[in-house]
C-alpha cells in the first residue's frame, strides 16, 4: 500500500499515453502536476472523475496545474476512453504496474465482502520541485477538481 508521504520526492517514471507518446516525470520539472491514479477506463466512478477533471480543465490550467491520469489499462483502451469523453489530458498506460508500484497504489481491496487486489484511486499533487505536496487517498470523484484547487490554494 501507499508508503509515500507528503513532503517526499515524487518517484521518477516514464510511460506511454493514449497516443503512444512517451511521458516522464522529468518532462514536468518546474510545473505543478496532478497525477491521478484510477482503476479502469470507462467504468462509472472513473468516468465521473475523469469528466469532472475535463469539465474543470480550464480552471486547473489557469492555476498552472497539469493533469495526468494513470491506470493499468493499455494505450488502446485509453484512446477509446479519451475519444468517448473528449478528455483533454494524457492517460498513461501501466499494465505492468511499473508506475503504479512506485507510487504504492496497488493493494488489497474489498467489495461486498470479497477481497481482491486492485488499484486504489489516489491522486498526488506534485510541486515544481518534484515534491509531493498533497495525497488524496479517497478523492471525491464528483468534486475532484474542486478538491485539487482548494488544496493548491492552501499550499501556496
Amino acid at each position: 500500500m501507499i508508503t509515500l508521504q507528503e513532503g517526499d520526492k515524487a518517484p521518477a517514471f516514464t510511460g506511454h499515453d493514449q497516443n503512444g507518446q512517451k511521458i516522464s516525470l522529468a518532462d514536468y520539472k518546474g510545473k505543478k502536476l496532478v497525477l491521478y491514479f484510477y482503476p479502469q477506463d470507462d467504468t462509472p466512478t472513473c468516468t465521473v472523475q475523469a469528466c469532472n477533471l475535463r469539465d474543470n480543465f480550464a480552471l486547473l490550467r489557469r492555476e498552472g496545474l497539469i493533469v495526468i491520469g494513470i491506470s493499468p489499462d493499455d494505450e488502446k483502451s485509453h484512446k477509446k476512453f479519451e475519444t468517448k469523453f473528449s478528455l483533454p489530458f494524457p492517460l498513461l498506460a501501466d499494465p505492468d504496474h511499473k508506475i503504479i508500484d512506485k507510487y504504492g497504489v496497488w493493494g488489497e481491496k474489498q467489495l461486498y465482502g470479497r477481497k481482491y487486489l486492485g488499484l486504489h484511486r489516489t491522486t498526488f499533487l506534485i510541486d515544481e520541485k518534484g515534491i509531493i505536496r498533497k495525497i488524496f487517498l479517497k478523492p471525491k470523484s464528483k468534486q475532484h477538481a474542486e478538491e485539487i484547487l482548494r488544496a493548491w490554494s492552501e499550499i501556496k
